[in-house]
């Protein structure tokens, strides 16, 4: 089925309950050619060009879901959600990028997904498609918390990002796992509105985490009217705040016994959280 509308596409998975929504494909292919996946029908977004741009509303970016990380990283895009657009320039080989879409990384949810951590850090919102022309809009953050789920019938449209106009940066360390797969990704946006700092750290957990204390720990030592930078030791010292809160040492054991250590492969990717983190936000105070 290859519906030319949002509503086309909501009134198919409603006439086919088993049908999967497929945009990219990159994520569902993967899983049919190991054998994991047997949809019984597919629903291919791929002719809806309502959420395949983007446009400006009330200071805020209204994404449509089938955006590529292709178009995401051209410069102009750039310009307005810079994280995004680098978390995109970052998502793997160019056929993957080509194909791959930003709703396909919000619904497949994998802890690996490039623009998660992203959009944590915004605190953007999606607006979710559904039967009878409904339209809710839900936290991406309860998305991908399992908080709320996406109902019989529903197809995340489109995805509402705040556009804070201030420096922001997306690092990311890739393993042995696959080309351009994440070991640990981190996200910073500073807010000078509300002066504050915004960090969440992907691919270690999950979902991604959002270590709030060292968020607002730092914040309160940046000059916000000034120059706002920060010298290295207290970069340092947020960037192992952040590692910390993310990968925290085992708990003590009780009765007097020798306390737990973390494995070296953990140890490993603590320190490359904190490494990012200090990264990302001397790149956004620069």
């Amino acid at each position: 089925m290859l519906p030319a509308t949002l509503d086309e596409a909501v009134a198919a998975l409603a006439a086919t309950p088993a049908a999967v929504p497929v945009a990219g494909g990159t994520d569902l292919m993967s899983g049919v050619n190991s054998g994991l996946l047997r949809p019984a029908a597919l629903v291919g977004l791929g002719r809806i060009s309502e959420i395949r741009g983007w446009e400006y509303q009330d200071g805020h970016a209204l994404l449509g879901a089938g955006l590529t990380h292709a178009r995401m990283g051209r410069p102009d895009f750039a310009a307005l959600i810079p994280a995004l657009a680098a978390a995109a320039r970052a998502a793997g080989p160019p056929q993957i990028r080509n194909a791959g879409t930003l709703g396909g990384n919000i619904v497949t949810a994998a802890p690996t997904g490039d623009s998660l951590p992203v959009l944590a850090a915004l605190e953007a919102t999606v607006l979710v498609a559904g039967p009878g022309g409904a339209l809710r809009e839900v936290p991406v953050s309860h998305l991908l918390a399992g908080m709320e789920m996406l109902r019989p019938g529903e197809i995340v449209g489109y995805v509402r990002v705040p556009l804070l106009h201030a420096p922001q940066a997306f690092l990311k360390a890739t393993g042995r796992t696959g080309p351009g797969r994440a070991l640990a990704s981190v996200a910073v946006v500073l807010d000078p509105v509300r002066r504050g700092v915004r960090c969440a750290v992907g691919a270690v957990a999950p979902m991604p985490l959002r270590p709030v204390e060292a968020e607002q720990w730092v914040a309160s030592l940046i000059d916000w009217d000034g120059r706002r930078a920060l010298a290295p030791e207290v970069l340092a010292a947020f960037g192992d705040y952040v590692a910390m809160a993310c990968i925290p040492d085992p708990p003590a054991p009780e009765g007097g016994e020798e306390a737990p250590v973390l494995p070296p492969a953990a140890l490993h990717v603590r320190r490359t959280v904190a490494t990012l983190a200090r990264r990302g936000l001397g790149r956004a105070l620069a």
